[in-house]
């Protein structure tokens, strides 16, 4: 469905962590220009956790508004419950996005059964396309291959984003998933061997910073250039480890408001990026060659 690099997108907050819809109207705008292949908005790094169920569909629908067509927005609809999912992907289907991207259940540590009927009922409820997300670091679950394999079988679930870093997953996913089936990393630091493995894009942090680079990184990748991918990926490889140096959305949001792209905030229990951190993620900006 969608082929490069896929943004996950902050969602900008004042600093009282009240949504800043017109920093998110000029984000929007800002990977338009940059060629950015398709927006994921409100997922984990768009701070969905910490959205109440009124803001998560007011920033969808905001996204799609602001989109107005010119770009696809993909949005984040996981959650631990069901039901919760299914309203969310409802109301994402009603407001216009292209497609959902829904997360394991967390916390609750489902068995792959659970994982299989919890995304199956999403899939039944509303009929929308619908990417997985598998991202155990997070979750503390873990969408098994075998379990993907029986998804990928229901029409309108339509890839994968893998957050793992296992890139031995994906010949295997693509070998038992099938050639239509999308698969996405979730991992920026191995996202260009991904797609040179086979992957079909990434969804990706650093994208909020470097778009144009990325999409020219992925671009390079899916046409099998593996030099001219590597080579413009070793700009970002600083960026890829240091927007993780506290959780992810942290220094992103922290590296965002350096470049003047939304104001300083965050929800708690986030808080903004230790100073300890500053340098280390100023020196990755500069050689992505963003400050």
């Amino acid at each position: 469905m969608f082929r490069g690099s896929i943004v996950a997108l902050i969602t900008p907050m004042h600093p009282d962590g009240e949504i800043d819809e017109a920093s998110l109207q000029r984000l929007v705008d800002f990977h338009v220009a940059a060629g950015t292949t398709a927006i994921v908005a409100v997922g984990t790094t768009g701070e969905s956790a910490t959205l109440d169920e009124d803001e998560h569909c007011a920033v969808i629908r905001r996204a799609v508004e602001y989109a107005s067509g010119r770009i696809p927005v993909i949005a984040g609809t996981g959650s631990n419950s069901t039901r919760e999912a299914i309203t969310l992907t409802r109301c994402a289907k009603t407001v216009g996005a292209s497609a959902v991207l829904l997360v394991t259940p967390y916390y609750n540590k489902p068995t792959q059964e659970g994982l299989y009927l919890h995304h199956k009922a999403v899939a039944e409820a509303v009929d929308i396309p619908q990417i997985l997300y598998n991202v155990p670091g997070r979750t503390a679950c873990d969408m098994l291959p075998e379990t993907i394999a029986r998804l990928a079988s229901i029409d309108n679930i339509v890839g994968i984003k893998e957050a793992t870093g296992d890139l031995s997953r994906v010949a295997r996913l693509r070998d038992m998933c099938g050639e239509t089936f999308a698969l996405y990393s979730g991992d920026d630091a191995t996202g260009c061997e991904f797609m040179l493995m086979g992957g079909n894009g990434v969804i990706s942090v650093t994208s909020n910073l470097a778009p144009r680079q990325m999409q020219a990184m992925c671009q390079a990748a899916l046409s099998g250039d593996c030099d001219r991918a590597q080579h413009l990926n070793q700009s970002l490889e600083a960026l890829h480890q240091a927007l993780f140096v506290q959780s992810n959305p942290i220094p992103v949001k922290w590296a965002a408001a350096e470049m003047a792209l939304c104001a300083p905030g965050i929800r708690l229990p986030l808080t903004w990026l230790s100073k300890e951190h500053h340098d280390r993620v100023r020196h990755a900006m500069a050689l992505a060659s963003l400050i």
